[in-house]
């Protein structure tokens, strides 16, 4: 791909295939097409998505937050925006629910290990100099749901919460809550532009 100076994404725009999966899941994701990652990971974050609605704790909610960086999620106005995370300086949190105090990990996605590098922080991107939403904030919020998957009215119903219009919407998307569906419209996912997939990246 240097030589050509070509992205790997115009090149394989060349190859004729099908969209699917034509490799291992332990196949490096260099070495695969671009749609193919594209699908690999939805079906990975979908597969947490499961485990979070099934176990409903706080182990499973940060292996999805974790999952879903940089994944464009729609606020109950409508406003698109992401959100990224950092690594810790190498000392980790044992607390952080995928490796605990014994050092044995739980039954959780085993990509994710390692989570416990990541600093308990979420770096909103909606806009410039955005602040950050600390997960203690998103906790409490979760902790405030009536029920899994239940309608809750507007954002502010999770609490008084700072950052809990970012809140609700990652929480729609995780499907921990329902919206009204007055709002559903406008919380509809990000889609591709050359595509009617709905993006998952």
């Amino acid at each position: 791909m240097k030589e050509l100076n070509l992205s790997k994404a115009s090149i394989t725009s060349y190859l004729p295939y099908e969209k699917g999966v034509y490799f291992p899941t332990e196949t490096d994701s260099s070495n695969i097409s671009v749609g193919a990652e594209r699908i690999r990971r939805m079906r990975k974050r979908k597969k947490i998505l499961k485990e979070l609605r099934a176990e409903q704790s706080e182990d499973a909610l940060w292996v999805a937050v974790i999952a879903f960086q940089g994944y464009k999620f729609r606020t109950y106005s409508g406003l698109v925006f992401s959100y990224s995370l950092k690594k810790g300086r190498g000392r980790g949190n044992t607390e952080s629910g995928v490796v605990n105090k014994q050092g044995n990990t739980n039954k959780l996605d085993e990509a994710y290990k390692k989570a416990d590098v990541y600093t308990k922080e979420l770096f909103i991107d909606r806009r410039e100099n955005s602040k950050s939403l600390a997960w203690s904030s998103v906790l409490l919020a979760f902790h405030n749901i009536p029920q899994i998957g239940c309608v809750v009215d507007r954002p502010k119903a999770l609490g008084d919460i700072r950052g809990v219009t970012y809140i609700y919407a990652i929480f729609y998307r995780f499907g921990l809550i329902d919206a009204p569906e007055k709002a559903k419209e406008k919380m509809e996912p990000v889609r591709n532009k050359d595509s009617e997939q709905i993006s998952f990246v």
